[in-house]
C-alpha cells in the first residue's frame, strides 16, 4: 500500500512550483537539450510552459484542488500516452494520476521526451515515495486504465485497442475567440498570446475569431504587431510562406500582415500561421454554433457573457489553465477516483 499523503504531495508540488520558477543549472541544460531535439521547443516557449505550470501549482489552488481528491487505497496502473505538440503538455495527466495515489505508466512522445523525466526526477527528490508511482514504458501492458492523447486518426485506433478498460481518449481540438468590437488595445494584445504562444500548436491556442459584421480588422492587426518576431522562427516561417503561396496561386482572398494570414472561413481548424474569422450579426447565432460544435472546441476566449457549454476565459489566459481546467472538459480526477 502506498504511503503517500495529501499533505506530503502538496508540499512536494509547492516546492516543484518554486523550482519551475527558478530552475537549476542542471535543468537549464535539459531545456537546451529539448530545444535541440525539437525545433518547435524554442527556449522562450519552454520557459513559458514552465512559468505557466509554476503558476498552476500555487498554494491556494493546490489546497482547493486536493479537497476533491481521494487518494486510492490500492494503487491502480494508469497508462498514459502523452502528446508532444507543446512543451510539457502531458504534465497535467501525470499529475492527476500521482495526486490520486495511482501509478503512472508513461509512454512519452519522442517530440517531448527530455523535460518531463527531468521535472519528475525533481519532484521525486521532494517526495521519494513517488518513485514507486512512476514508470516509463515503450509499450503499454498490464494496465487498469488508459488516458491517451492523439489525433482524430489515432483516437479511432485507441478507441478500439483500449475499449476493454476504463479510458479517456483525447482527439484534436481548437480554441476560438469571440470579439464584441469593444475590446481594449491591452485585451487585443493579450489575445496575441492566445494565438501565438507555442507557435499556435496547442489545442488551447485560438485558431479562429468571431467578429461583428461591421468590425474593422485593422483594429485587431495593430495591437498584435508586437508578435512580429515570430516570423523569424524558421519552421513557423516555412508554414507562413507555404500557406501564403497556396492562397496566392489559388486566388484565395485573405489578409496578410507579414507574419499572420487571416482568412474568412467557417471551419475551426486553421493551418499553422493562419487565423480564420467569421462574421456574426447576432451573438445568439455564435452561441448556437459553439454549442453545436462543442466537441471540436477546447476553450472560448471572450469578454462577453456567453451562454455556452464551454469554459470561457479572459484574453491572454488560454495557455494558463488552472488545475481544474481539464482537457476536453473531462474531469480526469473524477475518472481516476472511480477506478
Amino acid at each position: 500500500m502506498s504511503s503517500l499523503t495529501k499533505g506530503n504531495l502538496i508540499i512536494a508540488l509547492q516546492k516543484l512550483s518554486e523550482f519551475m520558477a527558478n530552475p537549476s543549472d542542471e535543468f537549464n541544460l535539459v531545456m537546451e537539450s529539448a530545444c535541440h531535439n525539437n525545433a518547435w521547443f524554442s527556449l522562450d516557449e519552454v520557459k513559458k510552459a514552465l512559468n505557466s505550470l509554476s503558476k498552476m501549482l500555487n498554494d491556494n489552488d493546490l489546497s482547493q484542488w486536493f479537497n476533491n481528491i481521494q487518494l486510492s487505497e490500492k494503487s491502480k496502473k494508469v497508462g498514459l500516452i502523452l502528446a508532444g505538440n507543446i512543451p510539457l503538455v502531458g504534465f497535467h495527466d501525470v499529475l492527476c494520476v500521482l495526486a490520486t495515489g495511482n501509478i503512472a505508466l508513461i509512454k512519452m512522445s519522442s517530440a517531448d521526451d527530455k523535460l518531463l523525466p527531468a521535472l519528475l526526477k525533481q519532484l521525486i527528490s521532494f517526495e521519494p515515495e513517488l518513485s514507486n508511482h512512476i514508470e516509463y514504458v515503450e509499450r503499454l501492458k498490464e494496465f487498469d486504465a488508459i488516458i491517451a492523447t492523439g489525433s482524430n486518426n489515432t483516437s479511432r485506433y485507441f478507441d478500439y485497442y483500449f475499449s476493454k478498460v476504463p479510458n479517456i481518449i483525447r482527439k484534436n481540438r481548437n480554441s476560438v475567440a469571440v470579439l464584441s468590437g469593444n475590446e481594449t488595445i491591452a485585451e487585443l494584445e493579450n489575445l496575441g498570446h492566445d494565438i501565438f504562444d507555442y507557435f499556435g500548436l496547442g489545442c488551447r491556442n485560438v485558431s479562429k475569431i468571431y467578429i461583428p459584421t461591421n468590425y474593422d480588422l485593422k483594429n485587431f492587426f495593430e495591437p498584435i504587431e508586437r508578435y512580429q518576431p515570430i516570423i523569424n522562427h524558421f519552421k513557423y516561417n516555412n508554414n507562413y510562406d507555404y500557406n501564403k503561396s497556396i492562397y496566392l496561386v489559388n486566388g484565395v482572398q485573405h489578409l496578410d500582415n507579414g507574419f499572420l494570414l487571416v482568412k474568412e472561413d467557417e471551419n475551426f481548424v486553421s493551418p499553422l500561421s493562419v487565423l480564420f474569422y467569421e462574421k456574426y450579426t447576432s451573438i445568439t447565432d455564435v452561441e448556437e454554433k459553439l454549442n453545436q460544435q462543442d466537441e471540436q472546441i477546447q476553450c472560448v476566449v471572450s469578454n462577453l457573457p456567453l451562454n455556452i457549454n464551454k469554459e470561457k476565459i479572459g484574453f491572454g489566459d488560454s495557455q494558463n489553465p488552472k488545475l481544474w481546467d481539464y482537457a476536453d472538459n473531462v474531469d480526469t480526477i473524477e475518472f481516476l477516483n472511480k477506478l
